[in-house]
């Protein structure tokens, strides 16, 4: 006789469990947990007919842009709660986050893929540059910069676009989070967009929010970060202050004023994690 339930298949031969190696593995809950925070291989030795896992893949975020510079988007997030494996060796890849600008008109990137099996999450946009460019697409759209820019377009599934910018501002929008678009900018009057919310999992046994967007910048007021790691924007100022997308958590950057090297704007790294009963 032959029982499945819960990923396990008890026989004559007994209950046949889930084990398996790779990143670094913690215990909560009843679950075993896999945590990637660089690319690396998660090993089945053993899995039941039909087993599956938790699984959470975050890619990395957008940089943020220069110039009254646009906040990056969230890297993609996908989660699926009954991911099917087998007993074989599966390649992870965490994505690195896009990087800042590297003069006020160019240099920023998008953020980078993470993967895990069927599971591919989309590199975060980066945001608009030099006052009158469009966000980019990716994962979550990248915020714009100038008036009348347009947001970067999220991938279906993984996220949401960029903010555009009004008329009449020389602001960054904000860029697109898991849950939320990114923030206009120009409201009020040269004020950086918010960067858009990430999303809550508690798959590492806490509830933790990821792929937040990052705030655009502003002449007035900056915009603040998504919840989930996204980066905060720059109010024009002397001291530059906008700040990088958490690692590990495919925050997108937030957005300059103006360039400054020493400024942060890069997006955060991604993640993967997976789970199963214990």
């Amino acid at each position: 006789m032959i029982l499945a339930s819960h990923g396990l298949i008890a026989s004559s031969g007994g209950v046949v469990k889930i084990t398996a190696t790779g990143g670094t593995i913690t215990y909560s809950g009843g679950q075993t947990i896999h945590t990637f925070t660089s690319s690396g291989t998660f090993t089945v030795l053993t899995a039941p007919l039909a087993a599956t896992v938790e699984a959470l893949v975050v890619a990395g975020g957008g940089g943020g842009g220069a110039y009254a510079g646009g906040g990056g988007g969230a890297g993609g997030l996908l989660y699926n709660a009954a991911k099917s494996i087998t007993a074989t060796a599966y390649t992870i890849t965490v994505g690195s986050g896009g990087v800042k600008p590297t003069a006020n008109d160019s240099g920023n990137t998008n953020g980078n893929n993470s993967i895990f099996d069927s599971l591919t999450a989309i590199g975060g946009g980066r945001g608009g540059v030099n006052t009158s460019e469009d966000g980019k697409n990716g994962g979550s759209g990248g915020g714009s910069t100038g008036a009348s820019a347009t947001g970067g377009t999220a991938t279906s599934g993984q996220g949401n676009n960029g903010g555009g910018n009004i008329n009449g501002t020389t602001a960054g929008s904000g860029g697109g989070g898991a849950s939320q678009i990114g923030g206009k900018g120009g409201i009020p009057i040269d004020t950086g967009g918010k960067g858009g919310n990430g999303s809550a999992y508690s798959i590492n046994g806490t509830s933790t929010y990821y792929a937040g967007g990052g705030g655009g910048s502003g002449v007035n007021n900056k915009g603040t970060g998504g919840l989930g790691g996204g980066g905060s924007g720059e109010k024009f100022t002397l001291t530059p202050a906008s700040t990088n997308g958490t690692a590990n958590t495919g925050g997108g950057g937030g957005g300059m004023y103006l360039y400054d090297a020493s400024n942060g704007g890069n997006g955060g790294s991604g993640i993967v994690i997976i789970s199963y009963p214990t």
